[in-house]
């Protein structure tokens, strides 16, 4: 809830200043929480966790359009698109940086006691819970890939 709130009184703040970047990936945000929380199961709340995943999710669909708008030579909605990221990733924890990371990887595979490729599966469950919210999903596969194959 609190979240949600946030995104309300910023809503109203971005009104007042005309900003209309930051209105559109803020409405955005809003109106993919009211989803989420009158979806089946959902039973109206949205927990902390609910919340990253969300944020996350709407973050990843943008950068794959924000990829998709620069093959196409686009870059009006290109730019679009990552000023909605920056908006979005605002209300996300810190992530981590590349050697953070490679170093909670390291301890990961050290306490799974994995050793090759075949062992990704049992990493990445591990990591995926452990990092929830702090790195993005596709960065950790292809960072334990690379410190299992070596």
């Amino acid at each position: 809830m609190a979240l949600e709130q946030t995104i309300n009184d910023q809503i109203k703040t971005a009104m007042l200043a005309k900003d209309a970047n930051r209105l559109r990936g803020l409405r955005a945000i809003k109106a993919a929480i009211i989803l989420a929380k009158t979806s089946e199961g959902a039973g109206g709340r949205l927990t902390e966790a609910d919340e990253i995943k969300l944020l996350q999710k709407l973050v990843k669909q943008r950068k794959d359009s924000l990829e998709i708008y620069r093959q196409q030579n686009r870059p009006d909605l290109a730019q679009k698109e990552q000023e909605e990221i920056e908006v979005i990733e605002a209300f996300l924890p810190q992530q981590l940086s590349g050697e953070e990371l490679k170093n909670v990887l390291l301890q990961i595979i050290a306490e799974t006691g994995a050793s090759t490729l075949a062992d990704l599966g049992k990493v990445m469950g591990v990591a995926s819970k452990q990092l929830a919210g702090k790195a993005d999903g596709k960065t950790i596969s292809a960072m334990v890939r690379s410190l299992l194959s070596s």
